[in-house]
């Protein structure tokens, strides 16, 4: 019989503190469990093994950071891009393991990471489409946005950045080529 008040989302929710406190990667049942106060085969009946776990949490990763986008998004309006790269840079920095999660490309045959992918990314679209971008274009923008920015938080999450310089100017200097870029973007050509 289950524990009390542990359910599949007390599990995620418990593997996601584990996630930020050691590393997405260094994410196991056993240590879930040993924070739970249960055996690990308590977890099976409520996640069917760490894969599924890890899914999970993917997913709760990529609905929460789609949320904190999209309520900056929300609040700034105009200066959209810089409330996402700022949100997306706070995101990543407190809660790191749930950030990792939420690197590669979801299952296209997965319902629940697969809408809250879409969720996410249609907050970038939205932002995008007031620069005019949009299709393919928009789909380029977004991989250049998040190459960009994942660049610079995982940088600095290694303490990547030793010159003497205020890391937060150099932030708001990155946004700023991006917006640059992305005003000035020009529609890919065609061959014919």
């Amino acid at each position: 019989m289950p524990r009390a008040g542990l359910s599949r989302e007390v599990v995620v929710a418990e593997a996601a503190r584990v996630a930020d406190e050691v590393g997405y990667d260094r994410l196991t049942l056993a240590a879930v469990a040993t924070r739970l106060g249960v055996a690990v085969p308590s977890l099976y009946k409520h996640v069917d093994g760490l894969g599924e776990l890890r899914r999970d949490l993917t997913v709760l990763a990529l609905r929460e950071l789609g949320i904190a986008l999209a309520s900056a998004v929300e609040r700034h309006g105009v200066d959209g891009l810089r409330a996402v790269a700022d949100a997306y840079r706070g995101y990543a920095r407190s809660h790191p393991g749930r950030y990792a999660s939420t690197l590669r490309a979801v299952d296209p045959h997965d319902h629940d990471a697969g809408a809250a992918s879409r969720d996410l990314l249609q907050t970038v679209f939205s932002m995008l489409a007031r620069y005019g971008l949009s299709g393919d274009d928009a789909i380029d923008a977004t991989r250049s946005l998040r190459a960009a920015l994942h660049g610079f938080v995982s940088l600095e999450a290694v303490g990547g950045f030793g010159m003497p310089r205020d890391v937060d100017r150099s932030f708001a200097r990155l946004v700023q080529i991006l917006d640059t870029a992305f005003l000035d973007w020009r529609p890919e050509r065609r061959s014919s």
